[in-house]
């Protein structure tokens, strides 16, 4: 058995210069899966408002369905680390928030590490309070989804020199404060590489070239099981959409034939059990409808 990832792990494959692999569960049976398949990192991300629930953005999912997801995700992982989404409005408010959501996180889900977006004062406050108390946090910098309006949509960051200083500060001061990893979404390759060399903690990127230490995408992305829209920075390795239809059709039909299920995917009763059956039908038969017996 693997010894399980933790924050030491992801900084030695730093070092080492070892790629990490992380990716997006929302439920049980797909964390055993990417657990198994050696995923370093698997995030229960609030990406599963659109993908999961069918949102529009990341804005709608709550803390407890969150968490609930968080739930199922824990109990299929042996060896990956466990990183949670703090969904939208879960720690913007002020630091006693974000403890409260964020240990639950850790207490009632059992994750190993929650995630913020941006690197506000407040957050990197809370940040501290979070790390002090034996909480590890990840970073999420670029394009953060949860700030999506205030971006003007989906839009790459980090595309000017000034913007891309920006960047790198907010990306030092999220290693100051404690993070112990950043996510880098969509900024050019040059200015995800300039931050991974500043920075001693490890960046993981998303659509933000192969120079991060490591990389993530959604997994119903990769499996090309969530269909709505395709990124540019998706690599599709599967097209599960189309198998799973026609699976599904398949079913259908053989269920309308009368094909499934057949005799090997029923049960039967024992012949003399069936024989008993069928002498008791024939004796209920021998007496007429609504008679006594008479004693």
């Amino acid at each position: 058995m693997s010894k399980a990832v933790s924050t030491l792990t992801l900084q030695k494959y730093k070092k080492d210069g070892r790629k990490i692999v992380a990716l997006t569960a929302y439920d049980y049976s797909m964390a055993k899966i990417l657990d198994r398949a050696g995923v370093d990192l698997i995030l229960v991300g609030d990406s599963l408002a659109m993908v999961a629930l069918g949102h529009r953005t990341t804005h709608a999912v709550t803390m407890e369905e969150m968490l609930h997801h968080t739930r199922a995700v824990t109990r299929g992982v042996s060896t990956a680390m466990v990183v949670a989404d703090l969904p939208f409005m879960s720690y913007q408010v002020d630091v006693t928030q974000a403890i409260m959501n964020a240990g639950r996180f850790v207490k009632e889900a059992q994750a190993h590490a929650v995630k913020l977006e941006g690197a506000t004062r407040l957050n990197l406050e809370i940040i501290e309070r979070l790390v002090g108390m034996g909480i590890p946090v990840m970073g999420h910098l670029g394009y953060t989804p949860q700030a999506i309006h205030g971006l003007g949509g989906a839009r790459v960051q980090g595309r000017s020199a000034d913007e891309a200083i920006k960047l790198l500060d907010d990306a030092r001061a999220l290693e100051m404060a404690g993070c112990f990893s950043v996510v880098l979404e969509m900024v050019p390759t040059a200015v995800a590489k300039m931050v991974t060399e500043k920075l001693n903690i490890p960046t993981v990127g998303i659509g933000a070239g192969n120079a991060c230490d490591g990389q993530i995408l959604v997994t119903d992305d990769l499996l090309g099981k969530f269909t709505d829209f395709l990124p540019r920075f998706v690599r599709r390795y599967a097209d599960l959409s189309t198998v799973c239809q026609e699976a599904v059709a398949s079913y259908a039909a053989d269920v309308k034939s009368g094909d499934f299920p057949n005799a090997s995917e029923s049960f039967l009763l024992p012949k003399d059990e069936e024989a008993a059956l069928n002498k008791q039908l024939q004796l209920d038969k021998s007496v007429p409808a609504g008679s006594t017996e008479i004693c």
